[in-house]
């Protein structure tokens, strides 16, 4: 997982702000199965976040982007799924389905993912009711790196 995490800032980054649906190609997940969860420290995906956000605002200084760019992550906990992403958006607007709140605590994002001991999956039992429109809804967490080269 570390690896491929790492990888993603090998692979071709989109920023289109005329064409934010071509952005989406910059979207990968990580899934483990919880036995490989164990073995891995959120230290150890938090350093590799760090690592890949870090050579993201290289690759976007390098390539003379002009506009916002920001690398996020998210835990995606109805699929099980570690989510990150690169837009041209800044991080109070980024496209979610549903509320979000940005965080600087990558951490708190990983450990939820690393102890989802059900990834993608509900056991019957702990299905829990739809809350009624009048309660609040939770934020889903979001860390947001700014990939604007420091000086513009």
């Amino acid at each position: 997982m570390l690896k491929d995490i790492r990888a993603v800032a090998d692979e071709t980054m989109v920023l289109t702000p005329e064409d934010p649906d071509a952005e989406q190609v910059n979207t990968n997940w990580f899934g483990a199965p919880p036995h490989e969860r164990m073995g891995t420290s959120a230290d150890e995906v938090v350093t590799a976040f760090e690592e890949t956000a870090a050579a993201l605002r290289e690759q976007v200084s390098v390539s003379g982007h002009q506009g916002t760019a920001t690398f996020y992550v998210w835990h995606d906990a109805e699929a099980g799924q570690l989510r990150c992403s690169v837009g041209s958006r800044k991080p109070s607007d980024l496209v979610f389905p549903v509320v979000y709140q940005v965080t600087e605590d990558l951490r708190a994002i990983v450990v939820e993912f690393l102890e989802d001991r059900a990834p993608g999956s509900i056991q019957w039992g702990a299905l829990e009711p739809v809350p009624y429109p009048e309660s609040e809804p939770v934020a889903l967490a979001v860390w947001a790196f700014d990939l604007t080269p420091f000086g513009r």
